[in-house]
Parts: C-alpha cells; structure tokens; sequence
C-alpha cells in the first residue's frame, strides 16, 4: 500500500512542479495542437435562397473538422446562373467554393479555374451517370455533381386542371381563359423558348470549338419549319389565357391566385405546395399546336455543380467543403428543405424522392430533354425573337425575316 502511495505522490508532485504556480500547463502534445492549429479563411458562393441550408452545412463541416483548423467561413449570395463570369473577373478574389450550373464548366475548365477532382472515381460512382457526364469535360472529372434537376416542367392548379386537361397546351389555355386566370411561361428566357424548337427537327447547339453555335432554327424545308414554329407561338400569345411571365412574376401571380399553371423547376415546389397544398400538381410538358398537329414540347436539362475554385489559397480545404456540400446526407437536406433533387444516386433512391410530385414530373419530362450545350451569343438574340412574339408581333415583321436575323446572331463569331 505504502508503496502504491508513494508512487501516485511522486507522479503529483512532477505533475504540480510542471504546472508550476500559476496551475495552468497543458499536456505537451495538446499545447503543440493548439499553437500549430491553421487558420482557415474560405468564401462560399450560392443562391440567396441556399442561405440557410448552405448555413447549416458549413457549420456542421466546422463541427466535423474542428480539431484539424480554426475555420472562417463565410457565405455570399451569388446567382448562380451567373457565376463564371463574377469568378472569371478576378480568380484569385473570387469564391474559394461556389455552386454553378453545369453550361459555365467549359470555361471556367478552360480558364484554369478548376482542376481535375482527384478521387473521381469516388464521384462518379456515387453519382447519376447524367450528372457526372455534365460534371466533365472529354471524360475528365472536373465538378462536384450537386443536384440533377436543373429542368422544367409543368405545375398546375387541381382545382381547376385534370390529369387529362395538362396533357395539350390548347386545353390548358382554354381553362385558363374560361376561368379569367392565366398559364404563364418566361419567354424573355431563351431558356425555356426552346421547349417550342426541340423537338421539332429544327436544330441549335455548340460547334467543337465549344464556344460558337450551330443553328437551324429558321429552317424553310422539312416537316416543320421555323416559321411554322414562330406562328405557333403567335397562337399561344394571342390567348386571353397566356402570359410571358418571368420565373418571380410566376410566383407573385400563384400568390395573388391570378395562375393557375405555368412552367417552371423544382426550385419551387416547396413555395407552391405551401400555396396549393393538396392541389398542387405536376406533369410532363403538353404538347402544342403546330402546323395542324401536336408537337410535344421540349425542354433544356442540366445540373447544378460545386467548384473548388484552383486559385483558393485554403485549396485542399475548399476541396474538402466542396465534397462535404455534395455529400449524400447533405444532398438529403438539400431535398429536404429546398425541395431539389439529387445526383447522388443512394439520395435520389430515398422514399422522401421518388414520391416528389416535382421530381416525377421532372423525370417524365426527361423523355423530351437535352442536355444544355450552347454558346453565349444563343440567349440574346433568341430572347428578342420570342419577347416579339409574345407581344404579338405588333410591327407585322415578316416572321421569316425575323427567324433569319434570330439565327445570324446565333451563330455569330
């Protein structure tokens, strides 16, 4: 015993002469932790409306990493349609991660902004082959895949639309006119003005040069031509059921309850079924009247990506929060709060998912979807074409006119 004593007292007695007076020595190895603990600065980009989910997930990263860094991360609200050309101004000032969609990868691949992920093979095999495919470039991994449901698709009202009623734009605005409500599509959005093109035999999309486009969409022979097309879309303008709505005037019209369908994504579902409830419903999109038959519109798919930005001076960490945002438990959340659907392949499979109204329609849509590849010089001019029509054509311009002057500036270089 006596010796047990002694030897407990002698371990204390070193313990307190290395503490010395003042008591507050710490064990060697964790002192040496805390004085060498990096200082980790990084700047997220996303939606303004990701700021919360983006918040919770960039907390729970610091939570998962705390004994590796002291962390500084802070969020910034930037569009992310419009995020290789914010980055591209200054790489090394930019976001050390930010989220974009899948057509800006080209560039932002080309101006050296992102380099290839080193555990590709990881990715690819926990995500949609679809979305890994937007993610490269000739094969090459370049993104984290972050949701596979960058598309549109049809939301209407069931208090006043059958399942039926959805399948033909022509039924869709008669119900729409009859009840002095609206159908509303954002034509000032090249967008979504090629669900009338697609699938129509007409033609638009990238040269391999990748940066200019190809075009036919003011195509004078075949079964449908381009101004076949333009006078199908003149019909749809001049309907008292029809507006040209932006994606923001959509929601406003829902809440003031003067729509009751229009064509959007999945980044509403969770706002339209707070308005709608049980009512909400989503489908494929019609088709529509063109040259005396039914063309089934089209749409533009893709998907949203998350970029370790190369210039990053905190680079293996950016890489780290980006994988960390695209995770499938953070895909979940990401589903679960902001209503998108997932590219990685065990979150897309969940219950929660696969009984989505929104991503259903979205997968039937798929059908009649091409990935988006085209060159910047396509949106302009296809906008002022499509705002035209849906004015209705007010100075008589010849539409064949137009079309050819639409296609010009497409496949200007």
């Amino acid at each position: 015993m006596r010796k047990g004593f002694f030897a407990w007292a002698a371990i204390f007695f070193c313990v307190v002469s290395a503490a010395g007076c003042t008591g507050s020595a710490q064990p060697e190895g964790e002192h040496a932790a805390k004085k060498d603990k990096k200082t980790v600065e990084l700047t997220v980009w996303g939606a303004e409306e990701d700021e919360e989910l983006l918040g919770q997930l960039i907390r729970s990263f610091e939570q998962q990493y705390q004994g590796e860094a002291d962390f500084r991360i802070t969020f910034e609200a930037h569009s992310e349609s419009q995020c290789k050309d914010n980055l591209l101004i200054d790489l090394e000032a930019g976001a050390d991660v930010f989220t974009f969609a899948d057509d800006q990868l080209n560039a932002l691949a080309a101006a050296g902004a992102l380099e290839p992920v080193e555990n590709s093979g990881e990715i690819t095999g926990a995500n949609l082959s679809s979305t890994v495919e937007a993610a490269s470039v000739a094969g090459t991994l370049y993104a984290y895949p972050l949701t596979a449901d960058n598309g549109y698709f049809l939301y209407f009202n069931r208090r006043y639309f059958s399942d039926e009623d959805v399948e033909t734009l022509d039924r869709i605005l008669k119900i729409a006119a009859e009840n002095e409500k609206l159908f509303v599509m954002d034509w000032t959005s090249a967008w979504y003005v090629y669900a009338f093109f697609g699938n129509t035999g007409l033609e638009v999309g990238l040269n391999p040069d990748g940066i200019t486009n190809f075009c036919t969409w003011n195509g004078q022979e075949g079964e449908i031509r381009g101004v076949d097309v333009a006078q199908a879309m003149l019909d749809v303008a001049a309907s008292t059921g029809f507006a040209s709505r932006t994606d923001v005037e959509f929601m406003e019209g829902v809440r003031a309850g003067s729509v009751i369908a229009g064509v959007s994504g999945v980044w509403n579902a969770v706002a339209l079924e707070e308005i709608w409830g049980e009512d909400l419903g989503a489908a494929k999109l019609p088709t529509y009247t063109c040259r005396g038959r039914q063309i089934q519109m089209a749409s533009f798919s893709g998907c949203k990506l998350v970029g370790a930005n190369a210039y990053s001076k905190n680079y293996e960490w950016a890489i780290r929060l980006a994988e960390w945002l695209t995770k499938e438990q953070s895909q979940e959340l990401r589903f679960a709060m902001r209503g998108q659907g997932p590219s990685n392949s065990q979150a897309a499979m969940s219950l929660a998912v696969q009984g989505s109204p929104a991503i259903a329609a979205l997968l039937a849509q798929s059908e009649f979807s091409d990935l988006q590849r085209v060159g910047g010089h396509f949106w302009d001019p296809v906008a002022v074409f499509a705002e035209n029509m849906a004015a209705g054509n007010p100075t008589g311009e010849d539409l064949q006119k137009q079309l050819d002057k639409m296609t010009e500036d497409i496949i200007a270089r």
